[in-house]
């Protein structure tokens, strides 16, 4: 009886030894399923279409090429910039595929693939502040500067600005609604999102840096140690490079300006 009993315990305690030391993707291909965390408001990039509810962009239909290449089914999380670390740390996702920016926070605590694409910083104002007409206008005494909570802008902005005030908010839209009701100069932001506000607000005015402000280069996010991933990854990367998928993809969704064509 007691002999039942400790091989039945045997058995449980290897079988789960065994699901916890397994690797990322091993999971993915016994499950036949990959968790892909997203932001669903990074327009361009993994963006909810107001018009359909359709998930659109650039990085969902890499991401769903990913998993078709791994003949796997695919399933997105919400995720966003002030919770991806915790989000991968976490495991409440396989990878993070919203244009993720090297950062060395970020590097510090995630794996960040090869670029695939890269994005000088931009400001937006609107089209009646008289202050800024242009970049040169931004760092001067009075001006007030948004950045959202979580994104590259925060640290180089603290950085950059010597004379602006920096205005840290909670969200995005945030940020929007402090430059529309004036009680803000401009927010920074990079090429998909400028392109956003370009397109659906009407008082939306986009500055544009006369040389290199701050080029970051963009591309997913996994958890440090799981290499057999990481590898699957960067082939897959090179791959869409190589054959025209990733630019194919990029035209559709308007953001081929941005493509990063390193190896």
């Amino acid at each position: 009886m007691f002999f039942l009993y400790f091989l039945r315990l045997f058995f449980t305690l290897c079988c789960f030894t065994s699901f916890v030391h397994a690797d990322a993707l091993e999971t993915i291909l016994t499950t036949k399923k990959i968790r892909v965390c997203i932001w669903s408001e990074y327009y361009g990039i993994s963006y909810i279409d107001p018009r359909t509810q359709e998930l659109i962009g650039l990085d969902v239909d890499l991401a769903k090429e990913f998993a078709k290449h791994l003949n796997v089914s695919i399933a997105f999380q919400q995720s966003s910039f002030a919770t991806l670390i915790n989000d991968i740390k976490t495991n409440r996702c396989d990878l993070a595929a919203f244009a993720i920016a090297h950062t060395p926070q970020r590097q510090e605590h995630l794996y960040l693939s090869s670029p695939h694409l890269q994005s000088d910083i931009y400001a937006i104002t609107t089209k009646h502040n008289q202050r800024i007409k242009t970049w040169d206008d931004i760092d001067k005494e009075g001006v007030i500067v948004a950045v959202a909570k979580g994104t590259l802008h925060v640290k180089i902005m603290q950085e950059r600005l010597k004379k602006a005030q920096l205005l840290i908010l909670d969200s995005l839209h945030a940020r929007e609604r402090e430059v529309e009701s004036g009680r803000a100069d401009l927010f920074m932001t990079d090429y998909p999102f400028g392109m956003r506000m370009l397109e659906q607000k009407e008082w939306a005015k986009l500055i544009r840096p006369e040389t290199p402000f701050h080029m970051s280069p963009y591309g997913w996010a996994m958890a440090q140690d799981e290499k057999a991933l990481h590898e699957k990854v960067e082939a897959f990367l090179q791959m869409v490079k190589e054959d025209g998928m990733l630019l194919f993809l990029a035209k559709k969704h308007r953001l081929d300006p941005i493509v990063s064509h390193k190896q």
